[in-house]
């Protein structure tokens, strides 16, 4: 009996308990859950799916509501003959120094087309600046102000224009393209310039201005090509 006691005693020492059974790492395997780790990949995910998402936007909003600018600069003919009973007078002196104060202005502006009427005093306006930059002059109508302004805007979008016409027809023009009501230029002032910039969408913006030799100011209204 003795010897029964001592073995039982031995065996019951050496069995593993319940305790024992229950190993750090087994705890750990337990303790831990997989939700921080798939949250954490799903913020990322969705994450990455937002920025792709607002390229997406921002790419397709600069495609569409891109605004290519068309800039028309407009003056009148420079300074011209009186010659009452010349109805087509050429320009003085002055005004041929004004015509390449123009050309020295806007010569490396990157003019795609000028414009001038059928009048010789606003061809010979552009004439300098034709010849430095190599671009004939397209002639119109001092008449047909909407129809320019209609050519303008549709055949030279995203373009710069240069257009030389009236005391009458210039502010005429300038007042369709921008939405504004610009005034009949003073017979005796030839300084005028005028900066029309057109957006695809939104106002256009006027920049009046005075360039070259000062002119007498404000002085006459009368004009020589009636708008039609």
């Amino acid at each position: 009996m003795g010897s029964y006691a001592q073995v039982g005693r031995r065996c019951y020492r050496n069995a593993p308990n319940r305790k024992q059974l229950s190993t750090p790492s087994t705890k750990k395997s337990m303790s831990e859950t997989p939700e921080p780790r798939t949250r954490l990949k799903t913020i990322v995910v969705f994450g990455m799916l937002l920025i792709v998402f607002g390229a997406v936007v921002v790419f397709g909003f600069l495609s569409t509501f891109s605004r290519p600018i068309t800039t028309v600069i407009l003056t009148r003919h420079a300074e011209k003959k009186i010659e009452p009973d010349n109805p087509n007078p050429d320009l003085t002196p002055a005004g041929e120094a004004r015509a390449r104060e123009i050309a020295r202005m806007f010569g490396n502006s990157g003019i795609n087309v000028i414009y001038a009427t059928q009048y010789k005093r606003t061809q010979q306006t552009v004439k300098p600046l034709s010849d430095r930059i190599g671009i004939s002059p397209t002639l119109v109508d001092a008449n047909q102000i909407d129809e320019l302004a209609k050519e303008i805007t549709t055949n030279h979008r995203g373009q710069t224009i240069f257009v030389a016409a009236h005391n009458n027809t210039v502010p005429a023009l300038v007042s369709t393209l921008s939405g504004e009501t610009f005034p009949i230029i003073p017979e005796t002032e030839y300084d005028n310039l005028y900066i029309v910039t057109i957006y695809r969408f939104g106002k256009a913006k006027v920049v009046k201005l005075k360039y070259g030799a000062e002119s007498v100011q404000g002085e006459g209204t009368g004009t020589m090509v009636p708008v039609k």
